[in-house]
């Protein structure tokens, strides 16, 4: 039997404001296509973070520059 582990939230934030956020559930595809619009008005961070069943996290960085 293996055990259930599937991605329970999804977030972004820009430089720290939460832009985006997602409750994901188990009808959810087992791998599912996320998208979503942001207008960068300055340069920053942009962070993704994902949370599973057992409330581990996984996250990702990018920078964005505005010129």
């Amino acid at each position: 039997n293996i055990p259930r582990d599937i991605i329970r939230r999804f977030t972004c934030t820009y430089d720290g404001a939460e832009v985006f956020s997602a409750d994901l559930f188990p009808a959810v595809s087992a791998n599912p296509f996320i998208a979503f619009t942001l207008v960068a008005t300055t340069s920053g961070t942009i962070d993704f973070t994902w949370t599973d069943d057992a409330g581990k996290t996984q996250t990702a960085s990018a920078t964005i520059t505005v010129s």
